[in-house]
């Protein structure tokens, strides 16, 4: 089903919807600041195990990011030196993907993970989601054939997509360019991928 929201002001009854279907195990396609994603409830462990089936990823793998409300529920998932508190205050919310420690209040299906990619993109629909959902979401990027109509179209995702998953939420044009990824596990932050957006430091 193709929910349709504009990001500058989100319809809080469709927000609560999502966020009902998300409560009940759901799959959604999200859109962001950079590609749209597929998205679940991060303490949902079917839903997370789906995705990955829908990725043809093997969840011990699968590089897994997080989308945070804010800084402060980053820092309920994982471990920030001050250098990477710096970086993430200057640049988010934003393009960015920040790979972190992950700390002890994981779910159990992550425990496996020293790594979380935690993003906090500038995007008002998945923020709304988030703050009434009460904890990040779990997603993944839609990836189709390189062929970028498909995967910036909410609409053809919808067709794509529609019987695999809930909902597909429609907040126009999507982009193809992922975001940059930035590894602040040592002291000195490092930009592994280069993508959307320039890094202030």
């Amino acid at each position: 089903m193709l929910i349709k929201l504009f990001e500058d002001r989100p319809n809080p009854n469709q927000i609560r919807r999502i966020v009902e279907v998300l409560r009940n195990g759901g799959i959604i396609i999200i859109p962001t600041d950079t590609l749209y994603a597929f998205a679940c409830n991060l303490f949902n462990q079917q839903a997370v195990e789906a995705i990955t089936k829908l990725k043809n990823k093997d969840l011990r793998k699968a590089n897994l990011s997080f989308i945070c409300s804010d800084i402060s529920q980053v820092s309920e998932f994982a471990k920030m030196n001050d250098s990477a508190f710096k970086l993430m205050k200057k640049n988010l919310p934003g393009p960015f993907t920040f790979i972190l420690e992950g700390n002890s209040n994981l779910p159990k299906l992550f425990k496996n993970k020293k790594t979380v990619g935690i993003r906090m993109p500038k995007n008002n629909i998945v923020m709304e989601i988030i703050r009434e959902l009460g904890n990040p979401l779990m997603t993944s990027s839609v990836f189709y054939k390189d062929d970028t109509d498909y995967i910036t179209n909410p609409e053809l995702l919808s067709e794509l997509y529609g019987k695999q998953v809930d909902l597909v939420i429609d907040g126009g044009e999507g982009g193809f360019i992922p975001s940059t990824i930035i590894d602040c596990t040592e002291y000195e932050p490092e930009i592994v991928r280069e993508g959307a957006g320039e890094l202030k430091f």
